[in-house]
């Protein structure tokens, strides 16, 4: 199977996973005075833009309703904001590392799994930073410190399995069509609005609607990252099984598909890279 061979490519190689990922991130801004800082003063201006928008220049736009309850719409952008941003650095990110980092298929003995792992664990690192800096902002705004708070790790943590799983199929299609990896950005922005980052998807009129937006696994993320944050709701609360046990299944069946295209596709990579 797929998915005993990538986890036998991963079997001893944890340090040096380690380091490929900090030197992903050294990479990336190389060349730049303040190197991988970078990676969070972009997404951090971002935060103050929206910050600034919100909270003071349209003071009138209103509250958000989520959950039953009203939010301030910076804080509720906030804490859907900083999940879709790791999201999208992981599906970006995730299809183009082998193509970026095509030296350890065509010139190395290197297990390739390994290389959507220390791309995903680089964005990892950015993201928990962001994070911080979110929760921070919350303890200032007064929506914490709360128990509900240790979701995040649950959340964290799938949210980073689920899209390292998916970038098995995506990387490997991607390295063999740049078309592929030209679909994958052009959909970026349409998975943006379609997911609840800067609307509540609980709050649809339509039941029907709010069942089918289950299927869109961005969108139990984002409710997971707000309900650890802003509410004190469980991770298995049974008001939300459905959505729970929707998001399980996708996982199981995108291991199968990515271990599957991973195997088919892994022998062939040198010679098409």
């Amino acid at each position: 199977m797929g998915l005993t061979e990538i986890l036998s490519e991963h079997k001893g190689k944890g340090k040096q996973i380690m380091l490929l990922s900090v030197n992903e991130l050294k990479k990336k801004y190389k060349g730049a005075a303040l190197g991988p800082l970078w990676a969070v003063i972009k997404p951090t201006f971002t935060l103050f833009i929206l910050w600034f928008a919100f909270a003071v220049g349209l003071r009138g736009s209103g509250d958000v309703l989520f959950m039953g309850e009203k939010y301030r719409r910076f804080v509720f952008m906030l804490t859907g904001y900083v999940p879709w941003f790791f999201i999208s650095e992981m599906i970006v990110g995730g299809s183009r590392s082998i193509r970026n980092n095509k030296q350890f298929v065509t010139k190395l003995s290197f297990p390739v799994s390994n290389i959507m792992t220390f791309t995903s664990m680089a964005s990892l690192y950015v993201h928990i930073m962001l994070c911080v800096i979110m929760y921070i902002v919350l303890i200032c705004m007064g929506y914490a410190p709360s128990i509900y708070n240790l979701q995040f790790f649950y959340y964290c943590a799938a949210m980073y399995l689920f899209f390292l799983v998916l970038s098995w199929a995506t990387a490997p299609l991607s390295a063999f069509s740049k078309d592929f990896e030209n679909l994958i950005n052009s959909i970026i922005t349409g998975l943006f609005w379609l997911s609840g980052v800067f609307w509540s998807t609980y709050d649809l009129e339509s039941p029907l609607l709010r069942k089918i937006m289950y299927l869109n696994p961005i969108n139990y993320f984002v409710n997971g990252y707000r309900k650890s944050f802003l509410t004190d709701t469980f991770i298995f609360d049974s008001n939300y099984t459905t959505e729970t046990c929707v998001f399980f299944g996708e996982f199981v069946l995108l291991i199968f598909v990515g271990s599957h295209f991973y195997k088919k596709f892994r022998k062939i990579l040198p010679d098409v890279l």
